[in-house]
């Protein structure tokens, strides 16, 4: 079958009402989470987790998908509105999409920066489709000890470019590997750290412990610094750009496209490096610099077209490969594990099914993030009112719920409950819980294709440099190296990133 026939049987799964209501459910929460100040993509993901439990795997990674490019439509609308960005990526559209707002053209800004998003994201959907299929083809020609490369690449990636100290990173990505050891050894059945409890041959639940580390911590973190805020609320008629918006956002759109296409396969923080490199790399090819932070349209449309064209191109480590670059496709790969769905090069040979309806829901979510975000814009400004104290009950009520629905343990909630504390703790000394999300998710795969490739080279570990391993390095190198001087090129640096996440 071509590449055709495949996305057309993935809009017959996308294309069913189950499919169709839960993509909207995830758009539309997505959309919500990126809204409100301090939440973003991964904590919005993680609250909606137990939801899947009940759901076939197709709809259960439409929904959470939904809500990962939802919140990056998001998040534009209160860095254009109030001036605080939604996530870490939309912090570059503060500058110019807040001083729109101030001249009155807020509707402009909001329009074009919806637009921008639809075309990045549907793009990137496209190269999702497009370079996943011949990548798992070439992942399965290889073995496991080039697979443990790769991942041990991603995780020290991670820790070099990321948001934050590389000490503290480097010591989340340990911890996070000691928890998953926790448990039943799945090769030899021995209790490993269980102290005689059989509550825990399963190892701690990933879902309580999910939405403790990054559900509740957010929650507390975000109850510190709630204020009640003033929103610029621009009238539906005032949306439409005039021709000149759309004539000098036009280039800004087509680059943005590119150079987010591009970073997205960057591990860590490839949403918040396409986003400056977008805003850099306007302002040189700009005939008037001077009015960018002033106001220029091509500052809004460049980078939330950028931020929404790494949502395609970060989901195909995931789905090619079977490991994720950032931590909302982290939570995607547990969500896929725990329905026995392995992501990976066997994904499209053993569940097209997930693999094309998934591709083919991502089109469709665009279009319906694109209407959501320009009539309902006033309605998702007024969820700014909302004093955030009002909301937390809510959230950690339907958490509670959600954690013990999934095995009706109680032991969970008080798992949730405690790592929800130890999160809150080490974020406030400036530890990242997104590193030891990606360790934990990585844990059990990569302990189990190290110890099948040492059992198949004899015990020696000479096969972790054969020549295969040692070609997928220089080219993985190679690749980050260029896409790293490209960024230092156009002024990002380690410190934007730390800026960024601290957002």
């Amino acid at each position: 079958m071509s590449a055709f026939d495949h996305l057309m049987s993935g809009f017959a799964v996308a294309l069913t009402w189950k499919s169709l209501l839960y993509c909207f459910i995830g758009c539309f929460w997505g959309t919500i989470v990126g809204v409100l100040p301090g939440l973003g993509p991964l904590a919005g993901m993680v609250l909606l987790l137990p939801l899947t439990f009940g759901l076939d795997p197709a709809t259960g990674i439409i929904m959470l998908t939904g809500i990962f490019y939802g919140a990056m439509y998001g998040g534009s609308t209160t860095s254009i509105l109030v001036r605080i960005p939604g996530e870490a990526a939309s912090v570059v559209t503060c500058i110019d999409g807040y001083e729109m707002a101030r001249q009155g053209r807020a509707g402009p800004a909001l329009m074009i920066a919806a637009v921008g998003s639809f075309i990045g994201g549907t793009v990137s959907v496209l190269g999702l489709m497009l370079v996943t299929p011949p990548l798992a083809h070439v992942m399965l020609q290889i073995g496991p000890q080039v697979e443990v490369v790769l991942m041990l690449m991603a995780m020290c990636t991670i820790a070099f470019i990321s948001g934050g100290s590389r000490l503290k990173t480097a010591a989340m990505i340990v911890l996070g590997l000691a928890v998953g050891t926790i448990g039943l050894d799945k090769l030899t059945g021995v209790p490993r750290f269980t102290f005689g409890n059989l509550g825990l041959a399963d190892g701690l639940s990933f879902t309580a412990l999910a939405i403790g580390l990054f559900g509740i911590s957010e929650i507390l973190i975000n109850l510190e610094k709630s204020e009640t805020i003033k929103a610029i609320q621009p009238k539906l008629k005032d949306l439409v750009p005039r021709w000149k918006d759309l004539k000098d956002s036009a280039p800004a759109v087509t680059r943005g496209t590119i150079i987010g296409f591009i970073f997205g396969i960057i591990p860590g923080v490839s949403h918040v490096v396409s986003t400056f490199v977008s805003y850099a790399i306007e302002k040189r090819f700009s005939k008037h610099p001077e009015e960018f932070g002033r106001g220029a349209i091509a500052g809004v449309a460049g980078p939330e077209t950028a931020n929404n064209a790494t949502t395609g191109t970060a989901m195909i480590p995931l789905l090619g490969l079977g490991i994720p670059s950032i931590p909302a496709t982290a939570i995607l790969l547990s969500a896929l594990v725990m329905k026995g769905v392995s992501p990976g090069p066997l994904l499209l040979t053993e569940h097209p099914e997930v693999f094309w309806g998934l591709v083919a829901s991502m089109y469709v979510g665009n279009v319906v993030l694109l209407i959501l975000n320009l009539p309902l814009v006033g309605l998702f400004v007024n969820l700014l009112r909302i004093p955030y104290g009002w909301l937390v009950p809510t959230i950690l009520v339907i958490s509670t719920i959600g954690v013990y629905s999934v095995s009706s343990n109680a032991a969970d909630v008080w798992i949730m409950v405690v790592s929800g504390g130890i999160g809150y703790i080490l974020r406030k000394f400036g530890y990242e819980m997104a590193p030891l999300l990606l360790a934990l998710v990585l844990g059990d795969r990569l302990e189990e294709q190290f110890r099948t490739a040492l059992t198949m080279s004899g015990g020696s570990y000479a096969t972790f440099a054969d020549y295969s391993s040692l070609l997928v390095i220089a080219v993985v190198v190679t690749l980050l190296l260029i896409l790293q001087a490209l960024a230092w090129t156009f002024g990002y640096s380690k410190s934007i990133a730390d800026e960024a996440e601290r957002t």
